[in-house]
């Protein structure tokens, strides 16, 4: 138990943060997946193009790191290269 007012809040806000982040860290990796499990370039290009965008607005709210984004784009970008037309 939380023994000042500012401690349970602070409970609380973290609560939130928590599943905020998880959802977005869902979020991504679901995208991911789609990538990853496309069969043709057409598909997996169509899939990077909307798994880019949840990248970056993952690594934006602070949830991974522009870094990591960075890296997972680009791996995901030579994936669908190697994908048959």
């Amino acid at each position: 138990m939380p023994h000042h007012k500012s401690a349970e809040k602070r409970g609380r806000t973290n609560e939130l943060r928590r599943q905020r982040n998880v959802a977005a860290t869902t979020r991504m990796r679901s995208a991911i997946k789609a990538v990853r499990t496309a069969r043709t370039r057409a598909a997996g290009e169509t899939a990077l193009k909307g798994t880019v965008a949840i990248l970056d607005r993952t690594a934006a709210k602070g949830v991974i790191k522009r870094e990591t984004a960075s890296r997972q784009k680009a791996r995901l970008a030579k994936f669908v290269q190697t994908l048959p037309a």
